[in-house]
């Protein structure tokens, strides 16, 4: 067993930080003396290990309470997120201190930032988000596609993609146009009908994710033409700043 201050100094996390878990019911220890002070078993121990793993996922302090609540949590799984990251991570930085490096070498390079670029860290750490985000939204979306079948989801992605096609023809014009914020309230509409109750705060969320890199931003720009994800976030953000 050990104290609340052993945790502290052995976990490098705050005693504050730690009252505060026990708060939110995140890292409730099941011991205590008997004048009340807090004792933290091996169980306890591990849990907190898992809370600092999926932290470094940058996941919400909420999620990462359904997640470890939940009889589907995998271990394994989420070690194995954990090590694929902090690889992206250790990639990431060894570019940026050979980048460093060549700078004290031969002084001023030219104008170069795409070692700065955390697109790949991003999106990867969005994909693992996905695959454990038990949110209430996810709840709702798997409740929504439970009994469709694979032509009615094909269906409803081959709307999606024509909505951002839609973007794609209206890119002549400024994001905030009246047509073209009636298109993101399509999509938004779209998507409260089709997948989930979708907020504004959601959608602004989505919106950075559309122009953000990766698989989705190419299928985007492939059904709307190259820009698209970009100009369809920049309508979304003037959209949700709205009201």
């Amino acid at each position: 067993m050990k104290t609340i201050k052993e945790v502290s100094q052995l976990a490098g996390v705050s005693i504050r930080t730690l009252h505060y878990y026990d708060s939110i019911g995140l890292l409730t220890p099941a011991n205590a003396t008997e004048s009340g002070y807090r004792l933290y078993d091996d169980t306890d121990l591990e849990r907190l290990q898992q809370i600092l793993l999926f932290r470094e996922l940058q996941f919400p302090l909420k999620e990462i309470k359904e997640i470890l609540d939940s009889p589907d949590f995998d271990r394994k799984k989420a070690l194995e997120q954990q090590i694929r990251l902090l690889e992206l991570k250790k990639e990431h930085l060894e570019n940026l201190i050979d980048f460093a490096r060549g700078i004290t070498v031969i002084g001023v390079r030219p104008l170069e930032f795409s070692v700065f670029d955390t697109k790949k860290i991003d999106e990867y750490a969005r994909q693992a988000k996905e695959a454990y985000g038990k949110s209430k939204e996810y709840k709702e979306f798997e409740e929504k596609s439970r009994n469709r079948s694979k032509e009615e989801e094909a269906a409803i992605s081959e709307k999606m993609m024509g909505i951002f096609a839609d973007f794609g023809k209206l890119m002549d014009k400024s994001p905030s146009d009246e047509a073209v914020q009636k298109q993101v309230k399509h999509l938004h509409d779209f998507i409260n009908e089709n997948f989930y109750t979708c907020s504004k705060e959601l959608l602004s969320q989505l919106g950075k994710m559309y122009a953000g890199g990766g698989s989705m931003t190419e299928n985007i720009d492939k059904a709307g033409g190259k820009g698209t994800a970009v100009f369809t976030s920049q309508a979304i953000d003037l959209y949700c700043k709205e009201g």
